[in-house]
């Protein structure tokens, strides 16, 4: 398995139904244009539909948070990095980046926690050991990066009135 570090082969493009009364792509969307980052990023990782299939497993999403950076619209090409910043027997940890293809800015970001799920069941079930040793060679290529400023932010204000 050849590890790119970030994983870079997911790109799509911002649909006209995505758009929303202000013209650039709607908050909604950014999580289904992340969805799908994820889907291809999952796959690369050995959670491909084969392996769901063979083990009888899916993922669920856990948490996400999401930075807005610079608005995108109509057209746009977007290009989307990965990054496994951890998992365990159970769980991966990982991030995204969603650019402008074309003009090379950073749009959006996404921390992601994905939970490993049996489908008979529809509770978590510990990842295959195979697949884990390929998440092993990911995350240790993956660590070598810098660590995202992104990543483990809290929401809120730092003046004002709050409760």
């Amino acid at each position: 398995m050849k590890v790119d570090a970030p994983f870079e082969n997911h790109h799509d493009v911002v649909r006209p139904d995505w758009i929303d009364h202000n013209g650039h792509m709607n908050v909604g969307f950014y999580v289904l244009a992340f969805d799908f980052a994820t889907d291809a990023f999952l796959h690369w990782i050995g959670l491909d539909p084969q392996y769901r299939e063979k083990q009888n497993v899916t993922t669920f999403a856990l948490e996400g948070h999401i930075t807005y950076q610079k608005e995108v619209r109509e057209g746009d090409e977007l290009a989307f990095s990965t990054q496994m910043l951890g998992y365990d027997e159970k769980r991966i940890h990982y991030f995204h980046r969603m650019y402008h293809q074309k003009e090379r800015y950073l749009a959006a970001t996404m921390e992601c926690m994905s939970l490993h799920v049996s489908r008979a069941t529809r509770r978590s079930t510990p990842i295959e050991e195979s697949t884990l040793k390929k998440f092993s060679k990911v995350l240790e290529v993956h660590s070598r990066l810098e660590r995202p400023s992104e990543v483990g932010r809290i929401i809120g204000l730092n003046s004002g009135k709050t409760t």
